[in-house]
């Protein structure tokens, strides 16, 4: 059986064929989503997915119908993605979606067409796979172009910024947190408000009782990762909205938040740890500590995970390269180019010079502690596990603009998941949905 894909696209893919082998009744439909409708075949194919993910992490099943309200909510959406990206001309080529399952392939240490002839025979139609890879690549790139490219940052906030990061002692600090959302429309009146209020506080009550924050996220969450347990992972407080942040500050590990409100609906946190990440300042503090900083010449070679590829494959995709390198003399830059996820693969993973805080904490770390033509084991980060190769070092002036620069990438991140949050739950309300789920 075929274990590494990618995340709940291939499991919903061998679901969906294997419901099509069976004598099926007349197919149904259980949603009509604009000009689009589920049927119940797509339904249960993804119920099935969702069962299985959250079998592998350990995680209490929700009731059968209560999984199937969640995971429909979560067509719908996709459903309406897909539909705007079609209806505003955004499209997939076939050489960049070729180029994408050729990297799924190499994943799974296969050649194309054995990864073809893997898929047929695991009952998973190549067509129906290259459509799934196609869908997850259009909803990224309507979040780049309708969220993302339009988030703002003012000169006001970044002043703010490098007055909170200018103390070169300040402590970084990392949280591992579990999130559940409760949506409120649009819009909405004081009886819908009052409703995902009374929803979101009975959450809270079961968890603090000793209810599974897991299973409750995989039950009642409205969050992208609901089915994930919640889990949002380790996220520096650049990557967290600052409603978060401040919430996080005041907790201990296994703690959760009081109930909070964003522009997307109510949110309760379950803090599942914290670390400390040094003491460098804010992601702009390396340049408050001096006119100078050491500039960094690295490449690196990245696996993504997912449901289908888990922590430990990755892992040891990488070991195994290492080992290429170290005992068969490989090429880092050719191993790159061939086994790396990253955009930077078609240069060899070469990373160019980079200022301190131009990665993610994880990554920095490692590639601070490597001497110049040392490979580091794999290190993981929030983009996946990574080989990291240091070529050289310089030192550099950090410009007044490159701080600012810095600094603006940073709030914008940081602003990220709760816009596309926000504009999930507008799209959602202005896309005609008609329910036909209980309709058996």
């Amino acid at each position: 059986m075929l274990r590494v894909l990618i995340l709940i696209v291939v499991s919903a893919a061998l679901a969906s064929s294997a419901l099509a082998q069976r004598v099926l009744p007349v197919d149904r439909i259980v949603a009509v989503v604009g000009r689009d409708v589920v049927t119940m075949t797509e339904l249960q194919a993804r119920v099935g997915a969702a069962e299985r993910e959250l079998r592998r992490q350990g995680t209490a099943l929700p009731d059968r119908k209560i999984l199937e309200r969640q995971v429909l909510e979560q067509m719908i959406l996709q459903k309406a993605q897909l539909r705007l990206a079609q209806d505003t001309g955004i499209q997939v080529d076939d050489v960049q979606l070729d180029r994408a399952i050729e990297r799924i392939a190499e994943g799974n240490r296969l050649s194309l067409r054995e990864f073809r002839s893997r898929l047929e025979r695991d009952g998973v139609s190549f067509e129906q796979f290259r459509e799934e890879v196609r869908e997850q690549i259009l909803i990224a790139r309507v979040r780049e172009r309708e969220v993302d490219n339009k988030i703002q940052v003012s000169e006001t906030e970044i002043d703010l910024y490098l007055e909170e990061t200018k103390a070169p002692a300040t402590e970084r600090v990392e949280y591992d947190v579990a999130h559940i959302l409760v949506r409120v429309p649009e819009q909405a009146n004081p009886d819908q408000i009052a409703t995902a209020r009374a929803r979101v506080d009975k959450v809270r009550e079961e968890a603090l009782a000793g209810a599974d924050f897991a299973q409750l996220a995989a039950t009642y969450s409205d969050g992208p990762n609901a089915l994930r347990g919640g889990a949002l992972g380790w996220r520096g407080e650049d990557r967290l909205p600052d409603l978060f942040t401040s919430a996080l500050k005041g907790l201990k590990q296994g703690e959760l938040s009081e109930v909070l409100r964003s522009p997307a609906g109510f949110h309760v946190l379950k803090l599942l740890g914290r670390r400390s990440v040094g003491g460098a300042g804010g992601a702009a503090g390396g340049a408050a500590a001096g006119p100078q900083v050491v500039q960094t010449h690295a490449r690196h070679i990245l696996v993504k995970t997912s449901e289908a590829v888990s922590q430990d494959d990755a892992r040891r995709r990488l070991l195994d390269l290492r080992e290429r390198m170290a005992r068969g003399g490989a090429d880092f830059a050719e191993l790159a180019r061939l086994h790396s996820e990253d955009a930077t693969a078609a240069r060899g993973g070469d990373l160019g010079w980079l200022y301190p805080g131009d990665t993610v904490p994880d990554f920095e770390r490692a590639m601070d502690a490597l001497q110049p033509g040392e490979v580091s084991l794999p290190v993981q980060s929030p983009f996946g596990w990574h080989l990291i190769q240091v070529l050289e070092r310089r030192k550099a002036d950090m410009s007044a603009d490159r701080v600012r620069l810095r600094a603006r990438q940073v709030l914008r991140e940081r602003k990220s998941e709760e816009a596309y949050q926000e504009w999930l739950r507008q799209l959602r309300d202005q896309t005609y949905v008609e329910l036909r789920l209980e309709d058996r």
